[in-house]
Order: structure tokens, then C-alpha cells, then sequence
């Protein structure tokens, strides 16, 4: 079956899902990191996120890869390995408004759907369960405090980036505010998602409570 797990930026769900998918021996598919990968790519080409016919141009010429690994998942753009590079602040302050452009949430949402045609995938981003897999068997809303994700992202950072707590909490305040509200396929949880609030809950926590969940829908289905 394929499994969904949506929910806000710095909820913890690329993690969760590689390793749910590990767990099950299926397929993690990292929708955010293609997202990454087309602003990295528009940031380096100079086009601007106003400029929605060249952005439309870029993403469709763009041959975007996911190669499964022993530390998690690479990334590469028309054959270059850019998984470090898409992790940057600069990318990140730049992907949800990349990711509201119409053109590119078509392409990689038929890229997405493609991925997932044979099943046994685990797929994590914001509209999975809504838009980019409606029929996932499971789909499972992700979610956590502003104030704990920030303190998660950095934790994460905190040696490599400059930066204060209290600006994480803002920008990830303003990313949950542009997900939410774009136009096209906005951050909403699915009305037979199950919704499973992290804030309190470890990694190993969350993922053994999606692999419990995962394991029952599969029991039922036989």
C-alpha cells in the first residue's frame, strides 16, 4: 500500500518517513527535497518567483532524481548530487513560494504519482494525502508545536548557521502561513488523515505508532 505523511515544515516527517519506510521495506519518497531542488535551481538561474513563465520553463527542462542510500536519501539535478546544497537557509526561506507556482506543482505532481504507481511507497510533503495521492491507504497528518519545531531545526543547525531561536520560530510561523494559504494545493489535513501531534512524542515514538498503524491497515485489507 502507499502510506502519506503530511504536515507542516519542521514536524519531523522526512525523518519519520524513512525510517517507517525502512521498517516496512518500501520506497521513501522526499517530495520536499524536489521542491528544493527546483529553487536551488531557480536561485542559481536568477529567476524570481514573479517571473512564472521562465519558472515554468526551468522546472519542466529540469531531470530531477531520488537514489536511496545508506544515510538517507541523495538528490540530484540533471545529474549533479545537490542534497546538501538544497538544505541551505537560502533555499529554505525561498521553497514555499517556489512551491506555490502552479507549473511546478504540476510536474513534480505527476512525477510524485508516477514514483508511487507500483505501491509500497512512503511519501512525506504538504499536500500528499490531499492532492498528490488521494488514494493512499494510509495518510497521516504530522504535526508539532511552532516553538518545538524551531527548537528542533535548531538543534540541527545551530553549529553550521547563524541564527536565534526566536528568528526560526518566525520564519517556520511564516512558512506554516504561505503553505497554508496558497492558492494552489495549500498545507491541509486530509479529511481521513490521522492526525498525530509530535510536540510531546520522540522520533522512535512517532515512528513506532505510524509502523503500528501501517501494519493494522495492512492486517485488515487481507
Amino acid at each position: 500500500m502507499n502510506i502519506a505523511i503530511d504536515g507542516p515544515a519542521g514536524a519531523g516527517k522526512s525523518t519519520v518517513a524513512r525510517k517507517v519506510a525502512e521498517q516496512l521495506g518500501y520506497v521513501y519518497i522526499d517530495t520536499g527535497s524536489m521542491y528544493r531542488a527546483v529553487t536551488l535551481s531557480a536561485q542559481r538561474a536568477e529567476v524570481k518567483v514573479d517571473q512564472t513563465a521562465k519558472l515554468a520553463e526551468l522546472v519542466k527542462a529540469l531531470e530531477i532524481e531520488l537514489e536511496p542510500g545508506e544515510h538517507g536519501q541523495s538528490v540530484f539535478v540533471n545529474g549533479e548530487n545537490v542534497t546538501a546544497l538544497i538544505r541551505s537557509r537560502e533555499v529554505t526561506l525561498q521553497v514555499s513560494h517556489i512551491a506555490a507556482n502552479e507549473t511546478v506543482r504540476e510536474v513534480l505532481g505527476d512525477l510524485q504519482r508516477k514514483l508511487a504507481e507500483r505501491k509500497g511507497v512512503v511519501m512525506d510533503g504538504r499536500d500528499i494525502g490531499s492532492h498528490v495521492l488521494p488514494n493512499a491507504e494510509l495518510k497521516i497528518f504530522l504535526t508539532a508545536s511552532v516553538k518545538e519545531r524551531a527548537l528542533r531545526r535548531y538543534r540541527e543547525i545551530v553549529d553550521t548557521q547563524t541564527i536565534t531561536l526566536a528568528q526560526l520560530e518566525a520564519e517556520i510561523a511564516e512558512r506554516d502561513r504561505l503553505d497554508e494559504q496558497r492558492d494552489i494545493s495549500p498545507l491541509i489535513c486530509a479529511e481521513d488523515a490521522i492526525v498525530l501531534d509530535s510536540t510531546a512524542m520522540t522520533i522512535d515514538e512517532v515512528i513506532h505508532a505510524i509502523v503500528k498503524l501501517s501494519r493494522t491497515k495492512l492486517a485488515e485489507a487481507k
